[in-house]
């Protein structure tokens, strides 16, 4: 077996799945697609989830896009994802690492209100003080949306913009911290009906 080192990349990935629990979930991803600009990131599809890789800007950007348009329908949406930066088994082939840092999906979406529940967990790998990392970033996120303790992962709830904003500036501060190969996992809810008629965010 070969001892493979973080690469110290700057490519950016994540693979999703987006579900909606309606009938016309086919229509409410499709539709969620076509609305999301995908040009700055490579992108595919298998039977399983959806992949996209690039700048972490567009991952991030693209993501929020395309959860936001499939939670703006009204059903209840789930979203499953896993982020990543620096994977000692990426390579270069297929990204689009020369993009600007301009976000093209923020002016469509800016103005849609969506509030939700998510939980995330963060793992900055490579060494170093890896606890003390996330739990700085875990503090950090009390400036963007609601902050609750889970078991194994941290619960956020808030407006699906922030929390997002929060989650993409949570990561780039653990990897601007040194971290060679960042990962976040992140679930999030939209339109839940078990929170109806409760104070709780979505």
């Amino acid at each position: 077996m070969t001892n493979q080192q973080c690469s110290g990349s700057r490519i950016a990935g994540c693979s999703f799945s987006v579900h909606p629990m309606s009938d016309n979930f086919i229509e409410i991803i499709t539709e969620a697609l076509k609305n999301v600009n995908t040009s700055k990131v490579w992108m595919k599809t298998d039977d399983v989830t959806t992949t996209i890789r690039g700048k972490l800007v567009h991952v991030f950007d693209v993501t929020k896009a395309i959860f936001i348009h499939a939670a703006k329908t009204g059903e209840h949406v789930a979203f499953q994802a896993t982020y990543s930066l620096g994977c000692p088994g990426d390579s270069t082939g297929d990204v689009y690492m020369a993009e600007d840092d301009i976000s093209v999906n923020n002016t469509q979406i800016k103005d849609i209100t969506q509030p939700v529940a998510a939980k995330f967990s963060l793992y900055p790998l490579g060494g170093g003080n890896y606890m003390d990392v996330i739990m700085e970033q875990i503090e950090a996120m009390r400036k963007h949306v609601d902050v609750t303790h889970a078991h194994y992962s941290t619960r956020l709830g808030g407006e699906s913009i922030k929390v997002f904003n929060g989650l993409e500036q949570v990561f780039n501060a653990t990897v601007d911290g040194g971290s060679n190969h960042t990962v976040m996992t992140v679930s999030m809810s939209a339109n839940s009906p078990s929170h109806k008629g409760t104070n709780e965010h979505e």
